[in-house]
């Protein structure tokens, strides 16, 4: 008998009560299946697409889970860390079962060791489409000075332009298909989960999103300023107040980075950010 298995379901609340446990175990290296989780308890399991979702654990013999992963059609499989044999035995599962997958997400070790065993047993190739580097909150150092204007947080009257700024967003980091920007507005918009820094006559310059706390942790994302309105120092003044109000409410501070982007890299370590962990996402083409 083998002494690890992957278990499959696309019953979100069957997933939770199986793996709910080891996500929360270490809610830094698993905020996004955290807070994705979170979001489709909430606003359905089709939330971010028509298609099935998937969710899976590994389990040891003696019953503990070990791994766990997630998809939600149109997008690509999301995993946390494995061991090498652990990442050829969901390949070969996944593969088995006739599952076809755009991309996968994991920590940089991990998803090499999948994409590698992804490309072995189905024969597409394989490429690196985004390296991220995840960071949590030391000590916060806001912008000194700030730039000229004042932090709100977003209500309705500003969903037209959430749903614009988020669509351009998308479309910058290669995620515009399938993004529904209204569900996603009207999701952010009922627990206030995004700030806007506007000029001193209300004009809107930039925004910073925050996920809902859960296990103690808060991602923020998404971060954007329109390009024209780039480089005065606007995305640095609402991250920081995003990151100040929920530090505030007592929560660890976390974001990602696209590790092309030297600017925003730079900025968020000067804003008091520290390293954690690296994250790559692999393509796949048929």
């Amino acid at each position: 008998m083998h002494p690890e298995s992957w278990q499959l379901t696309d019953d979100l609340d069957d997933f939770l009560a199986r793996a709910g446990g080891f996500l929360r175990s270490r809610p830094a290296l698993h905020t996004v299946p955290l807070t994705v989780t979170d979001t489709l308890r909430r606003h359905g399991s089709r939330y971010h697409g028509a298609g099935a979702p998937l969710f899976g654990t590994l389990t040891a013999a003696d019953g503990t889970v070990v791994a766990a992963l997630f998809r939600t059609p149109p997008f690509g499989l999301y995993l946390t860390p494995v061991t090498i044999r652990q990442a050829d035995a969901l390949a070969e599962r996944l593969a088995g079962l006739g599952h076809r997958l755009p991309e996968a997400c994991a920590e940089r070790d991990s998803a090499a060791e999948f994409a590698r065993a992804w490309q072995r047993r189905t024969g597409v190739a394989a490429r690196v489409r985004r390296r991220e580097r995840l960071y949590r909150l030391g000590e916060l150092t806001p912008p000194n000075p700030a730039p000229p204007g004042r932090p709100r947080i977003a209500g309705p009257a500003d969903r037209d332009l959430l749903i614009r700024w988020f669509g351009e967003f998308a479309r910058a980091i290669d995620e515009g298909a399938g993004r529904d920007a209204g569900a996603w507005a009207d999701a952010r918009l009922s627990y206030g989960g995004v700030t806007l820094w506007e000029a001193a006559d209300g004009t809107p310059l930039a925004m910073a999103g925050a996920t809902r706390e859960i296990a103690g942790q808060v991602r923020v994302a998404p971060v954007y300023t329109p390009p024209e309105l780039r480089g005065r120092g606007y995305a640095g003044a609402v991250t920081a107040e995003v990151s100040r109000a929920a530090r505030a409410a007592g929560a660890e501070v976390l974001l990602f980075t696209d590790l092309a982007n030297p600017t925003s890299n730079a900025l968020y370590q000067r804003l008091g950010y520290q390293e954690v962990a690296d994250f790559t996402v692999w393509g796949f083409e048929e």
